[in-house]
């Protein structure tokens, strides 16, 4: 019984040794400095490199839009929003939170999205953003969950 608990301290203890230290600072900086090249990618133009950032599973959700499953759903809104010649999107996460375990992560952004409107006038509206991210099996980040809610003015 004795070699049993034994053995069993032996094994907890060299399980526990193995076990990586996060550094979530630096996962937090990694994931928020890919957030900006996501921008960057997204205000370029180029479909495939901003579709890069999601997993195949990605779900987006926008107030007032159908929820959108898959890159396949996501491809679509991508896509319709390159067509239109005066889309811009932008966003700058303002804070990150990566799980003790390193594996996820989420930041909240300030989002930026100007279309002409019906008049031609360049029209912006403002949005907060949650982007919930999870770490790949290559170590990559790769987005999961992407939220936009408008933001709303004091004096609304």
């Amino acid at each position: 019984m004795k070699k049993k608990a034994a053995y069993a301290l032996i094994l907890l203890t060299s399980i526990s040794c193995n076990q990586q230290n996060v550094d979530v600072n630096k996962e937090g900086e990694k994931l928020m400095q890919l957030s900006r090249e996501w921008s960057k990618s997204a205000s370029s133009g180029d479909v495939e490199k901003t579709l890069s950032y999601w997993t195949d599973d990605a779900v987006v959700i926008s107030a007032g839009q159908p929820v959108l499953k898959g890159k396949s759903a996501i491809r679509q809104m991508v896509e319709g929003g390159y067509k239109n010649p005066s889309f811009k999107i932008s966003w700058e996460p303002k804070s990150v939170e990566i799980s003790k375990s390193g594996d996820l992560g989420y930041l909240i952004e300030d989002s930026q999205i100007t279309i002409k409107d019906s008049t031609g006038k360049s029209v912006t509206q403002h949005f907060k953003s949650v982007t919930i991210w999870k770490k790949q099996a290559d170590g990559t980040w790769k987005n999961v969950v992407d939220v936009m809610s408008p933001e709303v003015s004091q004096n609304d």
